[in-house]
């Protein structure tokens, strides 16, 4: 029950750094109606209101007695369901991160709970909601997949096991992208090496990517660029690079579109390597 007390206090010290002072202004309404609410010396009567404010989605009202009643409720048969409907108020109001913080404490506090496969779900779920978009840091992506994953992995019947998969997929797709804007920058501003690295990384970690052939082709550009661009004695063996990264190409993508533009690289490359070793020949007699 110690340990209970401190989980609880935690979360209640982390939620009211959140919350909304009710009190403050001279406005009446409903806003001093929570104030009387609170005021009573009746749980009872403050959980009725706070199911009521519920029912009516007027989450933010509801969370604040629900917070209120926590403690008395602690030992109570209703606590369970007060903290249920206590997390999903910082939920609804779209707090995830206060809301993760408190689903994570409701399967410590009822680990054996009928509820507790949905609340594990609905953890991992608020870091998805927090991922934000791809040009931006994915902290929370890779958590949303890790977490999911992990979902997955303890509950393997659970009918959540589909969107999750969806979840995960669609987090995936959101760090290629990121990866993918990443290295097309690199090459955009002429940084080739960075670009065909930057590529070659994409590539292998987005092998089944229905972009994967222009991610090779890409990699053929940039190291194309960058031997074009090389001191003369690094030209021979960089041209061999290109042309080993087009020959992988037409391994793994034998049916590609992009074939064409690729014998094209392969074609020149050939040529400049002749060219260089005729000037090398040249110069040596």
């Amino acid at each position: 029950m110690k340990y209970l007390g401190i989980l609880i206090t935690a979360v209640l010290l982390l939620t009211s750094c959140k919350k909304v002072n009710l009190f403050s202004g001279k406005k009446k309404g409903p806003r001093k109606n929570v104030a009387k609410i609170l005021k009573s010396k009746d749980p009872a009567y403050k959980l009725r209101m706070a199911e009521q404010f519920f029912v009516k989605k007027l989450y933010n009202k509801a969370q604040i007695i629900y917070e209120d009643i926590l403690p008395f409720y602690r030992t109570e048969k209703e606590f369970e369901d007060v903290y249920y409907k206590y997390a999903y108020c910082a939920y609804y109001q779209k707090d995830y991160q206060v809301a993760e913080n408190i689903f994570k404490t409701f399967l410590e506090i009822f680990p054996a709970s009928k509820r507790a496969e949905e609340i594990d779900f609905m953890r991992a779920y608020c870091y998805y909601k927090m991922s934000p978009k791809a040009e931006l840091d994915q902290t929370n992506t890779h958590k949303t997949i890790g977490m999911m994953q992990t979902f997955i992995n303890t509950h393997p019947n659970s009918p959540r096991n589909k969107e999750a998969w969806e979840i995960i997929e669609k987090c995936r797709a959101k760090l290629e992208e990121k990866d993918y804007k990443s290295a097309k920058l690199y090459y955009d501003m002429g940084h080739f090496r960075a670009a065909g690295v930057a590529f070659s990384y994409l590539l292998n970690e987005f092998p089944e990517s229905h972009r994967a052939d222009e991610y090779k082709f890409m990699v053929i550009k940039s190291y194309f660029q960058f031997a074009e661009l090389s001191v003369e004695e690094k030209k021979a063996e960089r041209y061999e690079q290109v042309i080993q990264e087009c020959n992988d190409f037409y391994d793994r993508f034998p049916g590609s579109k992009l074939k064409n533009e690729v014998d094209q690289y392969l074609n020149l490359c050939k040529d400049n390597l002749k060219k260089y070793n005729y000037e090398q020949t040249k110069t040596s007699v």
